[in-house]
C-alpha cells in the first residue's frame, strides 16, 4: 500500500479526529474511504459525460415526440426554459 502526506485546514483536521474517535475507526481509514468514494463518483461523472458526448456526435438526440412527451408529463416545456435564458 502506498503512502502519501497532506495539510488539511485546521477545522477539517478536528473533524476527521472526532469522527475517527466517534466511529472508532482511525483516521487514515475514514481519508482513504472518503477518497474513494469521491475517486467512484467522479470517475462515473467523467464516464457518464464521455458517453453523453458521443452519443451527441453520433447525433443521437430524442426524438421530438419524446421531448413532447417529457414536457406533458413534467408539466413544461424544455425547450421554452432553455429560450428564456
Amino acid at each position: 500500500m502506498a503512502s502519501i502526506s497532506m495539510r488539511l485546514p485546521a477545522n477539517l483536521a478536528a473533524q476527521l479526529e472526532a469522527l475517527a474517535e466517534a466511529t472508532g475507526r482511525t483516521k487514515s481509514f475514514l481519508a482513504v474511504q472518503a477518497i474513494k468514494d469521491f475517486i467512484d463518483r467522479e470517475a462515473w461523472q467523467v464516464a457518464e459525460i464521455k458517453k453523453s458526448l458521443s452519443e451527441a456526435e453520433a447525433g443521437d438526440f430524442a426524438p421530438d415526440k419524446e421531448m413532447a412527451d417529457l414536457d406533458a408529463q413534467w408539466g413544461y416545456s424544455a425547450r421554452k426554459v432553455a429560450s428564456d435564458r
